[in-house]
């Protein structure tokens, strides 16, 4: 247990009237020459608290006038109600102690610094409000993400990271040397989720995965979260329920648990709070007719880029679930459309403002034989499948699942531009630092 000798900022409304001791940063300050404003950060929040010249002791007060942008300080105070602050209350100042005055700190409150600037600073530009808010809100649907499942009776199955072989093909792939052969960085943790699924009925992975795509989008990332469930004897409307009613939860989380944050993100929440099952359903055909409807250029049998998902959700003020897209641009572990022998049993949900795609999922292939056949036709070694194989062989069933992304869910929920925002340290094309 920690020590308690301070009170965080989050704790202040527990003691009014009370004499506490705040351990943090200063995170920006003003003065009016008898009386100094410090606004001062501990990780939980920031409160403002007040020095009166002729309240405090002379070298106090001079001191709270010298400090600079984060510089160290642990101070005390009287806690007052205020409702005009962000947190409600602040601090009457009663003592200052200085560990350490910071220097030219790089990142200032009045300068407008570019995306590049901020990235190679990742590291303190985590200390700003919009950043830390995003994060914490981040955290928030991590915990919502676990706690569904967890309350579901799904069973976490962690997947390991280093693969044998691809999972959805072999062109966007992070290949690393492994004593004396060759392996992959995870691209998902489904197929070890199928072990899982035949092991407990319901399981979840939820981990780092890896895509080595040269993509320079808003939207994309080389290193990002996925959580991904596995259900057996599911079918693609069992796949659907779920995601709905699994998004539909995690919407609800953090509008209930992050309005501050949301609020200093400048969020408009009105859009999230429309968020309710069941979602529209449309198939792949239909979203084409919108896409066509939009007036955009489309080939019929390609998959969805970016203007196409727009197109295709801005009819609709939820999430929208496409499925049934054709097999031949999904992944060779599909399950094949017994009433359309060209379609998948998949599903794509898009999410409205833009963001597109967030869950892709379906029902997976259970027969052996056709299994057999699409490892063959992707051109992946059958020796690296031969375990996944053995799912078809020894208690196959019809089952399913889906993948979600956490850092476009942050995106979205957020209202952020940019998924490099989303996450504590962004792995892009053109960034490795920090």
């Amino acid at each position: 247990m920690l020590k308690k000798d301070q009170t965080y900022i989050s704790e202040l409304k527990h003691h009014v009237g009370k004499e506490v001791t705040v351990k943090g940063w200063l995170y920006n300050s003003r003065s009016s020459g008898k009386i100094h404003f410090l606004q001062v950060r501990d990780g939980t929040g920031i409160v403002q608290a007040v020095g009166v010249k002729n309240e405090l002791p002379e070298p106090i007060f001079e001191l709270a006038g010298k400090l600079t942008q984060e510089s160290s300080i642990i101070v005390k105070g009287i806690v007052r109600e205020d409702k005009r602050a962000s947190s409600g209350f602040e601090l009457t100042l009663t003592d200052v102690k200085l560990l350490q005055l910071v220097a030219d700190y790089p990142i200032s409150h009045q300068s407008t610094h570019g995306p590049a600037f901020l990235m190679d600073n990742r590291h303190l530009w985590l200390r700003s409000k919009k950043q830390h808010a995003t994060l914490r809100v981040r955290a928030e649907i991590v915990k919502a993400i676990r706690d569904y499942f967890d309350s579901n009776g799904y069973v976490l199955m962690d997947a390991p990271i280093l693969t044998p072989a691809a999972c959805e093909g072999t062109t966007n792939l992070f290949e690393v040397g492994y004593f004396d052969e060759k392996a992959y960085l995870s691209q998902s943790g489904q197929l070890y989720g199928e072990v899982g699924a035949m092991a407990f009925g319901k399981v979840y992975v939820f981990g780092p995965t890896f895509r080595a795509e040269k993509s320079k989008t808003r939207k994309h990332l080389t290193e990002f979260w996925m959580v991904e469930p596995e259900i057996a004897y599911a079918d693609l409307d069992d796949v659907m329920n779920v995601a709905e009613e699994f998004i539909t939860f995690i919407v609800h989380r953090v509008l209930e648990n992050r309005k501050e944050e949301l609020k200093t993100l400048e969020r408009n929440t009105a859009p999230l709070e429309k968020i309710n099952a069941p979602f529209p359903r449309i198939s792949y055909d239909e979203a084409v007719e919108l896409i066509k409807k939009a007036g955009l250029p489309f080939e019929y049998g390609n998959d969805f880029g970016a203007p196409d998902e727009e197109a295709i959700s801005k009819n609709f003020d939820k999430p929208v679930m496409v499925h049934r897209y054709p097999l031949a641009i999904k992944a060779f572990y599909m399950k094949q459309d017994p009433e359309h022998l060209d379609k998948a049993l998949c599903v794509d949900v898009l999410a409205p403002e833009g963001i597109g795609e967030i869950i892709g999922g379906g029902q997976r292939a259970d027969d052996l034989e056709y299994l057999e056949k699409k490892i063959a036709e992707h051109g992946l070694p059958r020796k690296a499948f031969e375990w996944y194989l053995d799912l078809r062989k020894y208690g196959t069933v019809p089952h399913g699942g889906f993948g979600l992304g956490v850092e476009r869910a942050v995106s979205w929920i957020c209202g952020s531009e940019h998924v490099r925002e989303t996450i504590p340290f962004a792995r892009m094309l053109n960034r490795l630092y920090p």
